[in-house]
Parts: C-alpha cells; sequence; structure tokens
C-alpha cells in the first residue's frame, strides 16, 4: 500500500510539473536551403541552445518549426517576412537590404581589414549594442535584431580561368551580391554582375560572368570548383552579412525568461558560425584542391593595389548616415578601432572621414 502511495504521488507530482509547463510555438524561417551552414547551425546549435537554458526552471519548452529553402520565403525575402509575420525569428541576408538596413555594411565598406569572422562579428555586435542606429533600423522594419552572423572567413574570387594579378582582371565580368559589388569599380573595365550565393554556379557554368566572389565554405557548398576551378586568394575580408532577428509582435508577448533564453543563445550562435566559418575555411581549401581547384595566391603589392584603387566607399557610407542624423562617422571609427586594433591594414578607411 505503501509503494502505491508513493507512486501515486509521484504521477501527480509529475502531472502538476507538466500542466505548469507552457508550450511556445516558435516559427523559423530562411530562404536558404537546410544545407547552407548557418541554417545547419540554426537547427543543430541555436535551437538546443535556446532548449538547454530553458530546461534549467523547466517553465518553458518551444515547439520549433523551422522552414528553409522558399517554403516561406526567398532567400531575399526573410526581412519582409518577418515584419509581415511569416516567421517569428528569422536569418535575414542583409546584403539584399542596402537602402532599408544601411548600418549593416559597416564590415563590407572596409574591405581588405581583417579576415577573422570572430573579430568581425563581435567587433559589428559590439557597435550594434554601443550605437542605436544598427537596432532602430531593425525596429523600423517591425523587428528586434537579435545577433550578427558571420558566415565567411574571407571573399575570395573565383574564376573559369587563372587569375593572378588585378591586370588579369581588366574588363571582366564580376559576380557579386551587395556592396563587394564596388569592389570592382577601381577595375579598368570590369563590370559587376549581380547575383546570389545560389545562382553562381548558372553565371560561371553560362559565361554570364567569368569570375565570382564568395568564400570557400559556400564555394565547396554550392560545387563552385566544377565551373570555377581557380581561387584567386586575395583576402578581401570578413564580412557580416546574416541577422538573426524576430518579428516586433511576437517577440513583445514572449516572457522574459525566454526572451533572455533567446537573447543569450543568440549571442552563442554568432561566436559558433563563426568559430565554425574558420574551420570551414580551411577545409573547404583542401576540398576545392582536391576536386580539382587550384588557389592562387594574390601578393601583398597587388592586394594593395586593389585596395587602393577601390572608391573611398566607407566614408561615402559614414557620410549617408552622417546626413540622416546617424552617427556614421563615429560608428565606421568605432568598428575600426576593434577590428585593427594595433596593425596597418592595407587601407586607412578612416582618413576620408570628415572631408
Amino acid at each position: 500500500m505503501r509503494f502505491m502511495t508513493v507512486t501515486a504521488l509521484l504521477f501527480a507530482g509529475a502531472a502538476t510539473s507538466a500542466l505548469a509547463q507552457e508550450s511556445i510555438t516558435i516559427n523559423v524561417i530562411d530562404g536558404y536551403p537546410a544545407r547552407a551552414m548557418w541554417v545547419q547551425e540554426m537547427t543543430d546549435f541555436f535551437i538546443p541552445e535556446v532548449d538547454k537554458r530553458l530546461a534549467e526552471t523547466g517553465n518553458y519548452t518551444i515547439d520549433w518549426r523551422e522552414s528553409y529553402g522558399g517554403t516561406v520565403v526567398k532567400p531575399g525575402g526573410v526581412l519582409e517576412g518577418l515584419q509581415l509575420g511569416l516567421g517569428d525569428i528569422g536569418i535575414v541576408t542583409t546584403i539584399f537590404h542596402s537602402s532599408k538596413l544601411p548600418s549593416q555594411a559597416i564590415s563590407a565598406v572596409t574591405p581588405f581589414v581583417s579576415s577573422d569572422a570572430r573579430v568581425v562579428a563581435k567587433a559589428v555586435d559590439e557597435i550594434a549594442l554601443e550605437f542605436p542606429t544598427m537596432q532602430a533600423e531593425f525596429d523600423a522594419q517591425n523587428q528586434v535584431y537579435l545577433t550578427t552572423g558571420v558566415v565567411l572567413d574571407t571573399y575570395q574570387l573565383f574564376s573559369a580561368k587563372r587569375v593572378e594579378t588585378l591586370s588579369d582582371l581588366h574588363g571582366a565580368k564580376i559576380a557579386g551580391a551587395g556592396m563587394n559589388l564596388r569592389y570592382v569599380e577601381g577595375i579598368s573595365d570590369a563590370a559587376g554582375v549581380r547575383g546570389g550565393l545560389t545562382d553562381f554556379y548558372n553565371m560561371l557554368q553560362t559565361g554570364l560572368a567569368e569570375h565570382a566572389m564568395l568564400w570557400p565554405e559556400a564555394a565547396a557548398t554550392f560545387k563552385i570548383s566544377e565551373v570555377g576551378p581557380f581561387m584567386l586568394a586575395a583576402d578581401l575580408g570578413a564580412v557580416n552579412t546574416k541577422t538573426l532577428s524576430a518579428n516586433k509582435d511576437f517577440w513583445n508577448a514572449l516572457p522574459e525568461e525566454v526572451q533572455t533564453a533567446i537573447r543569450e543563445s543568440a549571442t552563442a550562435y554568432r561566436d559558433h558560425v563563426a568559430e565554425v566559418a574558420m574551420d570551414r575555411a580551411a577545409e573547404a581549401r583542401e576540398a576545392f584542391t582536391a576536386a580539382g581547384g587550384e588557389i592562387v595566391q594574390m601578393s601583398t603589392e597587388e592586394r594593395g593595389a586593389w585596395a587602393a584603387s577601390l572608391p573611398d566607399i566607407a566614408a561615402e557610407w559614414a557620410a549617408e548616415l552622417d546626413a540622416k542624423g546617424e552617427p556614421g562617422s563615429e560608428m565606421l571609427a568605432a568598428y575600426l578601432a576593434r577590428v585593427t586594433g594595433d596593425d596597418a591594414p592595407l587601407r586607412d578607411w578612416t582618413a576620408g572621414l570628415g572631408q
């Protein structure tokens, strides 16, 4: 009888705990396929991190519903999708939204500075916390900024033919996305061709472009070596291209404990993804050459010439924000101080400020 009583009490306690535990549904969206590294890590790292934190109290559980690869939105549609409530949390590819999220281009307007995804991700996130501009841009899109994602160690140039010097690119058609299209403006008669990560294979295969700017891990994922077997290691730099954000109405309705768990997991996701980006970059280089690709190292002199050929895109970016009453110049100086430290970059992007 005593055994039955204890057992009954245990079952009663479990039932009471289950009744007290609240389940919250969260819809996660991205237009890129599940095999894209940052999407994969959303599933394998971010979601378990949130669950782990919430399990410490047991007050809440999450019913995660993930929709990727165009099932809800296309790659460039996450910002609008979250704004409209088609998803609750999503990974916004910010390079598609330069007019709505101009401050997100802070690392893109400073090429040839850092090829360390970890440093760039942390620096951009710190700028977002120090200055209200970045968060305000997402707020205007009915969203809450959670964290920055840097999924690439550095942009490189993948080509159908061997490239070694800047002069080899004269008159070339170079595919890119967003701000990096401006990296070709100083190259004689070269033309930037707009495309996305999922387009580059076909663009190189059909001759719509002869070169494409992307990073080694993505080149391996999308089998670029088949159509672009030459990689020019120009080390254009790491760029923040992803931001994890949440629909504002959804966010405001969340319990504080759940908000805290998501924010803490978002920061951990930022650092984890950057670390994965660095690890996979080395692996991807090996996979690229194993697949028959050739890596050509661009000399420091040629890299310097490329950097010097660029228009002063950093000063232009800062001036545009300054004109809107935002602290563009201050943000740029603060960001570069964090990224470069005591090292001298190939080009001083603060030189044009205030002119």
